[in-house]
């Protein structure tokens, strides 16, 4: 599944094409996504003029001001590309963005576990983002939040910073990663984490995200980012996949286990 740095990398790439556009029409091929797509929504949003392009979480959010938000989620395998609107439609595309510069936004799903959903912010928030924890980026995330939140909470560091409302973002793959850098077993109680541990978590969160933006995500076999090619993050990767090599620290060999049915690694030697 397309994790933070996939998405922010992808709201940073289309979104020159898409800041100040008009929207002539909305085309949907195919409206049976994770959620239907809202039958009212080309309507909606006909000759809406962009002005700016969010991302809360998982989710791009097109800010369209009196018409609206758009709401996008890319789901398992979904991506999006800036294409002439005359190029010819793929198996799976299922919704397009037609602007005034003659280029569209396509959104592309073949397992239709994404979203194409709207809402009117001077409403409130969609369901979808109520619930959402901070971002990981932003100064609310810090050592005082995380160290308060897993007082005495009995449940994984690994499992608590997975959790889209203790922190949204922190996909398993980035975790691992995270926990690596900060010295962490990912089996710690979350209750038993020190406030200088929780600091150099949230620090170790911060680097591991910006560095996988700066690189353009991790490389799924899935995620393209929006002009068709892969992220390659995961050649940097000290922990994530390694299980039996040696640890790039230390020399020991990283392990893995299981945790909530997801595969965790880590260093029996650096990570405490």
């Amino acid at each position: 599944m397309p994790e933070l740095p996939e998405v922010e990398t992808t709201r940073r790439g289309i979104e020159p094409h898409l800041l100040g556009r008009r929207m002539t029409h909305i085309r949907v091929y195919d409206s049976r996504l994770r959620w239907p797509v809202p039958a009212d929504l080309p309507d909606q949003f006909r000759d809406a003029c962009i002005h700016a392009v969010k991302r809360r979480g998982k989710y791009l959010l097109i800010d369209c001001a009196k018409h609206g938000h758009l709401l996008m989620h890319l789901g398992m395998s979904g991506s999006l590309r800036i294409q002439p609107t005359t190029a010819p439609k793929r198996k799976h595309d299922h919704a397009e963005l037609q602007l005034d510069s003659g280029q569209c936004l396509r959104l592309h799903d073949p397992r239709r576990f994404g979203a194409l959903l709207w809402f009117n912010p001077e409403q409130g928030d969609h369901p979808l983002l109520l619930n959402l924890g901070p971002e990981p980026l932003e100064e609310h995330f810090n050592a005082d939040y995380l160290f308060k939140t897993a007082r005495r909470r009995q449940v994984s560091i690994k499992a608590l910073i997975m959790n889209s409302q203790v922190v949204v973002g922190v996909g398993n793959i980035y975790a691992s990663e995270a926990l690596f850098m900060a010295g962490i077993r990912p089996r710690r109680a979350a209750g038993r984490i020190t406030r200088a541990e929780a600091q150099k978590l949230v620090d170790s969160i911060r680097s591991v995200l910006q560095e996988a933006i700066t690189q353009g995500g991790t490389t799924l076999r899935d995620f393209l980012r929006e002009d068709g090619s892969h992220g390659y993050f995961s050649q940097r990767l000290k922990a994530y996949g390694r299980a039996n090599l040696p640890c790039t620290k230390c020399g020991a060999e990283i392990r893995q286990i299981t945790q909530g049915r997801r595969s965790s690694y880590y260093c029996p030697q650096c990570q405490r």
